[in-house]
C-alpha cells in the first residue's frame, strides 16, 4: 500500500500559481488559448516548479507570459481543488515592478487586459473564487 502511495504522489499534478496583478483602477486578466479554439480569460498563471513557492511561481509565470515584471505582495488564497480544472490553485496578489503587460507567449495566450472591477463578471460570468474577489472588491474602485 505504501509504494502506492508513493507512485500516486508522483505521479499528481503540481499545484498551479495564479497572479493577481492591480495597477490603478484596474486588475490584469489574460486570455488562455484552450484546444479546440475555446479561448477562457483568467489571471497570468502556471504549475509550480520543484523547489518553487507559490509566489515565486506567479512572479515567473507573470513574467514569461506577459513579460511583466512583478512582486508578490501576499498570498489571498488557497483553493484545494478548482471547480474547472480540478487542479490545487494559489492566488498570490502583486505590484508592477517593471514593463507593459502583452502576449509575450503565443502558445499559451491569445490575449491581455486590464479590466475594472464592473467588467469582471464579463470576462469571468462563473465568478472569482470567494478570496479573490473580497480582495478585488477591496482594491479596486466599484
Amino acid at each position: 500500500m505504501t509504494t502506492e502511495t508513493t507512485a500516486e504522489q508522483k505521479t499528481e499534478k503540481p499545484g498551479i500559481s495564479a497572479a493577481i496583478i492591480v495597477q490603478g483602477d484596474k486588475v490584469l486578466m489574460v486570455r488562455r488559448a484552450v484546444k479546440e479554439g475555446a479561448l477562457s480569460w483568467q489571471f497570468p498563471a502556471g504549475a509550480i516548479e520543484d523547489g518553487e513557492t507559490a509566489e515565486q511561481a506567479a512572479v515567473r509565470e507573470t513574467s514569461e507570459e506577459t513579460a511583466l515584471e512583478v512582486k508578490a505582495l501576499r498570498q489571498i488564497g488557497h483553493l484545494p481543488k478548482h471547480p474547472k480544472s480540478g487542479r490545487e490553485m494559489f492566488y498570490t496578489a502583486c505590484e508592477v515592478i517593471s514593463g507593459e503587460a502583452r502576449v509575450a507567449d503565443d502558445e499559451e495566450l491569445d490575449a491581455v487586459a486590464w479590466i475594472t472591477h464592473a467588467e469582471i463578471a464579463d470576462y469571468v460570468p462563473y465568478g472569482l473564487f470567494g478570496p479573490v474577489q473580497e480582495y478585488l472588491d477591496d482594491v479596486l474602485p466599484h
